[in-house]
């Protein structure tokens, strides 16, 4: 029963599309909530208040869903076909196209039902990026890859271009077997290239330094002055230490997805960007992750590269 259920789950995550399959056992994570309170105890969070609540669910599945004894970790692939136009300001590839949060959302409701319709009566809860759980240590746990020095997934087969989606279950399922090398090495790529030196050399990031965090997270209208010319034309988000990675060669780009890029994404010129309407902001981009900056963040943001 183990083996054809586990089976019926890795088939159901492939006939949605996702890309990568793993499973572990559900249980305490002892070592993150140990990493977890010095990082927060260090105020990398910054100004992302959210990242203190909810610590012992972040820590432990069965607090999320009752009895839980499995936690699939599924990822999703979404590096772009085509690359943004580089004189204009830069968008991080994985808001080029839908609003992840929505398109796998829709795919997990969809799992849950499969599970219930051919194995029974089943509780579970899935999670993408919008609830208090540690994705990356799980999909690690489950053999999917390894944490690297810039804090992200990266698998051996194709880099790090995933979105991951968390399903937590009653269900018992075989487990995979960890993933418990590391295949950074002595590299430093990532943390040589980040302008605001975010990457600390243990693998661990400083939130309240990075750029994603200035463009995204930062609700302030206004972005410290000490960071000034340290953005690198980066409007929302950053990709630049996943942009140097090498083992982001291995990127295979996806095709005929929600993740298609936008042509406005694509093409728009700088002064594209400055001439742009809250109006047709919230046109152009009603299903982008954009629209988390709403549009006085992303004109904030243009001011400040501009400045």
């Amino acid at each position: 029963m183990l083996e054809n259920n586990t089976h019926l789950i890795k088939s159901f995550a492939k006939s949605l599309g996702f890309d990568y399959c793993g499973i572990a056992k559900a249980k305490k994570l002892d070592e993150d909530a140990k990493r977890l309170e010095t990082w927060l105890n260090k105020g990398f969070q910054g100004k992302m208040k959210y990242m203190e609540n909810y610590f012992d669910l972040r820590i432990d599945p069965t607090k999320l869903v009752p009895g839980a004894k499995s936690v699939i970790t599924l990822l999703l692939n979404y590096f772009p076909s085509e690359q943004q136009r580089r004189d204009a300001p830069q968008v991080s590839k994985y808001a080029y196209g839908k609003d992840y949060h929505e398109v796998i959302r829709e795919k997990l409701k969809v799992f849950l039902q499969m599970v219930k319709e051919n194995i029974g009566d089943v509780n579970g809860r899935g999670f993408a990026d919008s609830a208090p759980v540690l994705e990356k240590t799980w999909a690690q746990k489950s053999g999917l890859g390894w944490i690297a020095k810039n804090g992200n997934l990266i698998t051996k087969q194709q880099g790090s271009f995933f979105f991951i989606a968390t399903l937590i279950t009653d269900l018992e399922l075989n487990y995979d077997d960890p993933f418990v090398k590391d295949y950074c090495g002595n590299c430093t790529r990532c943390i040589d290239a980040c302008p605001t030196e975010a990457i600390l050399d243990n693998k661990v990031i400083d939130g309240s330094k990075c750029i994603s965090y200035f463009t995204i997270e930062l609700r302030d209208m206004l972005i410290p002055e000490k960071m000034k010319g340290q953005f690198a034309n980066k409007m929302f988000g950053c990709d630049i230490c996943q942009d140097v990675c090498p083992w982001n060669r291995f990127s295979k780009p996806v095709m005929g997805t929600a993740f298609t890029p936008l042509p406005q994404i694509l093409n728009f010129t700088t002064a594209d960007w400055e001439d742009l309407t809250e109006e047709s902001f919230k046109i152009i981009f009603k299903d982008s992750p954009l629209k988390r900056s709403k549009y006085a963040g992303i004109k904030r943001n243009l001011k400040f590269l501009k400045a």
